[in-house]
């Protein structure tokens, strides 16, 4: 009998001794980070030897991305993978990386950034609770429309889509005079349907995950912004991984996370081509437009400047303008 007993205790210590962290992001299944991240978790599996498990959420089946961070604060999620607007929520030092016309066309020079900045961002966003397993590349973001804008002056007369609660984007688009209508992202397919919004923007493997090129005919050909993002697990939940078990998940994660943005970067470049296949019209701005376009920046870090970020941490990018 106390062999039995004993059996059942070493059976069921066992079984509670593993850690399930359920992560819940937007990317559906099958795209470049749904496929990393299916090898990731299986990874994961191997390398704790079952000791910790990562059950993801893909498509959004969780809610937008500022409704996961809510189910994280409340323990209904532990982690997922947040772009720089919630990145922000977070911490608000992040989104420097995301400020408008910084970057141009040069992304080479945006994740050299990045990469200098990190250690600075992990710091702040683990005095906010998380701890990041890893940045993401998104890209450089586009204006798409249903309606053809061939200047500046035009796209002021119609109705641009803006993040809900995006302090950056509205500090943008007051910046530059648009009209914005504040959605959540899972509503921007919809709306751009229904005509509640005639504009949106995103990189081009973002418009082609989230479908956006069934009901948009144009593209600006002028990127606003380079963005990013992060895979955030909750440093509560982290802190019941044991340590040794989680050495060996960044270890992982490092080359996931490189394997997915190397593909990221290249998955872009074959979405503006296949955009253009499916007929959607790119547009190029003249010159003088662009000039006053890039004057924007100086004005969204006027607004923000020691309100969403500190002026210490956008001197410290070494890119100012």
């Amino acid at each position: 009998m106390k062999i039995f007993t004993l059996l059942f205790l070493l059976l069921t210590s066992s079984a509670y001794s593993a850690v399930n962290l359920k992560l819940a992001v937007l990317v559906p299944e099958g795209t470049t980070w749904g496929d990393s991240l299916k090898k990731f978790t299986k990874e994961v599996e191997v390398a704790t030897k079952g000791e910790v498990a990562l059950k993801v959420y893909y498509g959004g089946v969780a809610g937008d991305e500022p409704d996961v961070l809510r189910k994280i604060r409340i323990g209904q999620m532990h982690g997922g993978i947040f772009t720089g607007k919630t990145l922000g929520d977070i911490n608000g030092d992040v989104r420097v990386m995301e400020l408008p016309f910084m970057f141009g066309d040069d992304r080479a020079k945006a994740w050299s950034t990045l990469e200098k900045m990190a250690p600075t961002f992990n710091k702040a966003l683990e005095s906010k609770g998380f701890v990041n397993i890893g940045f993401y590349e998104v890209g450089q973001v586009y204006v798409v429309s249903t309606k053809k804008v061939e200047s500046l002056a035009a796209l002021r007369g119609i109705k641009v889509w803006a993040w809900e609660g995006d302090e950056l984007v509205k500090a943008m688009i007051e910046s530059a005079g648009l009209v914005s209508t504040p959605l959540a992202i899972t509503d921007v397919l919809s709306s751009l349907s229904t005509g509640i919004i005639d504009a949106a923007y995103a990189p081009p493997l973002g418009i082609l995950a989230l479908q956006w090129q069934s009901k948009v005919k144009y593209l600006i050909d002028f990127p606003t912004a380079w963005s990013m993002g992060a895979l955030l697990i909750s440093k509560k939940e982290w802190s019941k991984v044991p340590a040794n078990h989680q050495m060996k998940i960044m270890e992982v994660a490092k080359v996931f996370v490189q394997e997915a943005n190397q593909r990221t970067v290249k998955e872009n470049e074959q979405a503006r081509e296949t955009l253009k296949k499916l007929g959607i019209e790119f547009i190029k701005f003249s010159e003088a437009d662009k000039k006053e376009a890039q004057a924007y920046h100086k004005k969204v870090v006027e607004k923000l400047q020691g309100k969403l970020f500190s002026p210490q941490i956008y001197s410290g990018l070494g890119v100012a303008k």
